[in-house]
């Protein structure tokens, strides 16, 4: 049983038709990864995985049990975290403050702080800034905060959406590492990333997505020899 199951599911926004039935299977232990142009619905799957946008049709299942429908917040104490496109951290609580809000419905408060513990042993330029306001950190910072938020929830799969935007080549590359260090710990992610050849680089399989529908699926090593994905995603002529 796939620990997550999305079964052909159809989003709107509003009239607008974004998601076209999509499909795909998240196993415990891999990274995922969905790339795509700009519209391609990436940010949208998620969004409706992790439940801020609900189908019209289809089934999204975490373990065997349906999860589509059910407000974000109870999608969150089942096991789905996220850290969103553009960080959307705490700006003004500090950084301390904003991944205890990561916590927030959790009541294992020993297990907080062991988890509090780690997430500064992962990002130690968060432990040096713990008190200062998140709306003063770089972009790198602020986006190590956004991952170390979402890993508070305690996720069973940790939905990644856009870590490297904007980020310096030094910073990507920390990033990165920081991604493959989680999954070898056991941590099962859903990979949304521009960078197309350095999501290739450390997922497992990969889907393709294009105007709201799959385009391409394959391991990771299949699609980073597909001439259409090196042609479109890749940079190469």
């Amino acid at each position: 049983m796939p620990l997550l199951e999305v079964n052909d599911i159809h989003t709107y926004y509003g009239h607008i038709y974004a998601l076209k039935g999509i499909s795909l299977t998240v196993e415990q232990g891999e990274i995922v990864t969905l790339i795509g142009a700009n519209g391609a619905g990436k940010t949208t799957t998620l969004k409706t995985i992790s439940g801020l946008l609900h189908p019209r049709a289809g089934t999204i299942k975490l373990q065997g049990e349906q999860i589509s429908g059910l407000p974000a917040h109870v999608i969150v104490g089942k096991g789905i975290g996220q850290s969103p496109e553009g960080r959307q951290i705490f700006t003004r609580l500090s950084v301390l403050e904003n991944l205890e809000m990561g916590a927030y419905s959790r009541t294992d408060k020993a297990d907080i702080h062991k988890d509090l513990d780690h997430v500064f042993s992962l990002f130690p330029r968060l432990a040096e800034r713990r008190t200062q306001a998140g709306g003063t950190l770089s972009g790198g910072e602020q986006q190590m905060l956004a991952m170390g938020r979402a890993l508070m929830t305690r996720p069973r799969i940790l939905l990644l959406d856009e870590p490297s935007m904007g980020l310096a080549p030094v910073l990507v590359d920390t990033i990165f590492d920081i991604i493959k260090a989680l999954n070898q710990e056991g941590v099962t992610i859903l990979l949304v990333e521009q960078n197309a050849a350095r999501a290739l680089s450390v997922a497992n399989r990969g889907y393709v997505l294009e105007t709201g529908h799959i385009f391409l699926q394959g391991s990771a090593h299949e699609l980073a020899i597909n001439e259409q994905v090196r042609k479109a995603y890749l940079g190469e002529e």
